[in-house]
């Protein structure tokens, strides 16, 4: 699986016997000779993933795996859904891209982040379930091919805390945080960094922790071409986008629109994907979305949305909605998790006065 630092395995724990099959996609082996032996690590095909999540599915198309669970992808028409077939069961279905990774690049390890950036690195290691030495590697968002190291510590000023180690490369492909010393690969710098702070601000104990991201937008009955709505009055403009009062199947409805170039499409739906599940009656309920950009989500209005102090449970979480938008909020990243980070603690209790949490 390529060079050590992607891989848990060497020759002899992924290779039954030279003459026989690839236990990862079960193609035929031609007979090796010895000086080949070492490049057998970059036989896997492009198309062979390593589940970093499990993943229950949703739909009838939809294909279920455990985390660990190797897939071959036979079909990337759509860059969020995976046409795959489990090696484990043979089934096939969608699953979602962001819940593998290819099998011999550094996404399979649990301390790698890829997109992520240093203030998303901060918000994840500060989260609840990591600790001082709680620690991942992500790529350098000034330096492209090199990353930093993230490392959540403890000070007895300030409290918990992110510090934030540049990683250089080196002419031969090494790499190293101080010229004292140099890793051929970066599992063997985290390698060593477990075992020693060796000038850190802690010794590396475990990688970040965090939740399985996002599912990407599921193309259903939610779905509905853009001709078919009608906006007639803005109520609201924001960072990351409109609020509109508007029409649909000649019903009033609210209509929030995402600004090209302010946030990820994904980011923002993943407010509709959470709003599909919480239909209740005191939520304002969601009606369709337009997942082509500009893209639209459409849900309930509340015709008496502006009297203040509220006078209905519905009103009080509309204008929550209208708060989320025209209020920049800090959202985690991959994560892109999805949910957003509620920062106002008296919408917090606003929710939990009127029932909602």
């Amino acid at each position: 699986m390529g060079c050590t630092c992607s891989s848990d395995y060497n020759d002899d724990d992924w290779i039954e016997n030279l003459d026989e099959v690839c236990e990862h996609c079960n193609c035929p082996l031609p007979p090796q000779t010895a000086n080949q032996v070492s490049l057998l690590t970059s036989c896997i095909p492009d198309n062979l993933v390593i589940a970093l999540y499990s993943y229950e599915p949703d739909h009838n198309d939809d294909l279920g795996f455990h985390k660990g669970d190797k897939l071959k992808v036979l079909n990337r028409d759509d860059p969020e859904w995976y046409w795959a077939e489990s090696l484990t069961t043979g089934q096939k279905g969608y699953i979602p891209f962001n819940f593998v990774a290819k099998m011999d690049t550094m996404e399979t390890e649990p301390w790698f982040f890829k997109d992520l950036s240093r203030n998303d690195a901060m918000r994840l290691l500060l989260a609840p379930g990591n600790t001082q030495g709680s620690f991942l590697i992500r790529e350098s968002e000034t330096s492209k091919g090199s990353y930093s190291l993230s490392v959540r510590d403890l000070d007895p000023e300030c409290g918990d805390t992110v510090k934030h180690y540049k990683i250089r490369n080196l002419d031969n492909g090494g790499f190293y945080i101080t010229p004292r010393i140099s890793f051929s690969c970066l599992s063997d710098l985290v390698q060593h960094y477990f075992c020693e702070a060796d000038g850190l601000c802690f010794r590396l104990l475990k990688p970040c922790q965090t939740r399985a991201p996002q599912k990407p937008w599921w193309q259903d009955e939610w779905e509905i071409p853009r001709e078919s709505l009608k906006l007639e009055r803005r109520l609201g403009a924001g960072q990351f986008g409109e609020v509109w009062m508007g029409t649909y199947n000649q019903r009033k409805v609210a209509i929030k629109n995402l600004k090209a170039g302010t946030m990820s499409p994904g980011a923002f739906l993943a407010e509709a994907n959470l709003m599909k599940h919480l239909q209740h009656p005191r939520l304002v309920r969601l009606y369709a979305v337009v997942t082509q950009e500009p893209i639209y989500i459409i849900t309930e209005y509340m015709e008496n949305g502006e009297p203040a102090p509220p006078q209905d449970h519905q009103v009080d979480v509309f204008k929550m909605m209208l708060w989320s938008l025209l209020v920049p909020l800090q959202r985690l990243s991959s994560a892109q998790n999805g949910f957003f980070d509620w920062q106002s603690s008296s919408h917090k209790s606003r929710c939990h006065n009127h029932g909602f949490l």
